[in-house]
Parts: C-alpha cells; sequence; structure tokens
C-alpha cells in the first residue's frame, strides 16, 4: 500500500468509510447520520489521510465488507491492518475478536478468559469501544454476560449493534425488540427468513 488515504462507500447500512497506510488498513468507519458527518469522523480519527481511489487490497476488503452487510458470509480474516497505534492489551483483544466468524458471538468475560483473566471483562469492553476497525474486528459480535448486547460506540448504539448480528443470522437475549422501529441509519433492515418457516 502507498502513502495514507481513505475512501468512502456504499453498504446496505448506509455509507461507510475506510482508511489505510502503508502498512495495512488504519480504521474503518460505520454510516453517521450523514455522509459528510461519516466523512468528518474518519477525517478526525485519520487526519494525515487524503481521499483517494482505493488500491487493490483495500479494494478487496470493501467488497468484503459490503458483501458482509448485504447479508453474505464474507471473510475479513485476510484484512491487513495496521496497528501500529494500538496498545498491546487491546492488540489481544482485537486478534481473538477476529477469529469470531458472521453469525457467531463471544462474551466480554470470553475473551478475558482467553486472554487469561476472567475479571478483565469491562477493560476488554472497553477496548472495543476504542476499535478503529469495525466489521473487520466484530467488536459487534461480542456480547455481555447472558447473551445481552452489551454496548456499542458507533451510530445508533446497541440498534447498531443488535442489526449488524441480525445481518449476520446471530441471536441474541435482545433480540425481540430488534425492530421496533428505531432506524439508526433511517432504513430499516429485514431479518433473514429461513427457508421452510
Amino acid at each position: 500500500m502507498s502513502s495514507s488515504g481513505y475512501a468512502l462507500f456504499d453498504t446496505a447500512i448506509g455509507r461507510c468509510g475506510i482508511a489505510w497506510g502503508d502498512r495495512g488498513i488504519t480504521a474503518v468507519q460505520l454510516p453517521e447520520a450523514d455522509e459528510n458527518k461519516t466523512r468528518a469522523r474518519l477525517i478526525r480519527r485519520r487526519p494525515d489521510a487524503r481521499e483517494a481511489s482505493p488500491p487493490p487490497e483495500v479494494r478487496r476488503t470493501i467488497d468484503a465488507i459490503v458483501a458482509l452487510l448485504r447479508g453474505e458470509r464474507s471473510d475479513l480474516s485476510a484484512a491487513a491492518l495496521d496497528m501500529e497505534r494500538v496498545e498491546p492489551f487491546e492488540r489481544g483483544v482485537y486478534e481473538i475478536a477476529r477469529t469470531i466468524g458472521p453469525g457467531a458471538t463471544l462474551s466480554y468475560g470470553e475473551i478475558a478468559a482467553r486472554l487469561g483473566d476472567a475479571a478483565l471483562a469491562r477493560d476488554v469492553g472497553q477496548a472495543l469501544g476504542r476499535n478503529p476497525f469495525p466489521l473487520i474486528v466484530p467488536c459487534h459480535r461480542v456480547l455481555a454476560a447472558g447473551g445481552k448486547a452489551g454496548g456499542f460506540s458507533a451510530n445508533g448504539g446497541v440498534t447498531t449493534k443488535l442489526r449488524l448480528l441480525s445481518i449476520e443470522g446471530a441471536r441474541t437475549s435482545d433480540a425481540p425488540t430488534l425492530f421496533d422501529g428505531d432506524q439508526a441509519f433511517g432504513f430499516a433492515v429485514k431479518p433473514k427468513t429461513r427457508r421452510g418457516r
């Protein structure tokens, strides 16, 4: 990859953003209330980036994100991430989160236990709240105890998290209230229907 750039792209949940540099992807931005806010938030996170056409490896990641948000099985594990600015504890959390496939979930406590100390569940949640790579580091697949959604720092908060999980076919104990008319991005995502139902 050459230089530091960013691009916005359309998905089923709205216009997302991605930034990259010489070492890999530096940020992913989920949709804000409008495109200008999405761009502004991405630039705040990566002020060195300039709008540009994505290089091929970033374009492949964009295509995989678009497919994932359309409800397709999509593997983002090959996306190269630049974690140079990421603290070691957060890096460990993100590496574990990246192993969670679409439709699956782990709890904050389970990730903490895999890091060697189940008492660090709150720290895991805080690390995921600072995740600069949502979807590639699928923080939406990490739940609170008892299958509750827990928090989510993107626009729309927990409603957005539940929508992402629904697109992927994952279940949470919060799922019955998923589509009560609160539309974080001004659109409704219909849950996948299973054949034979």
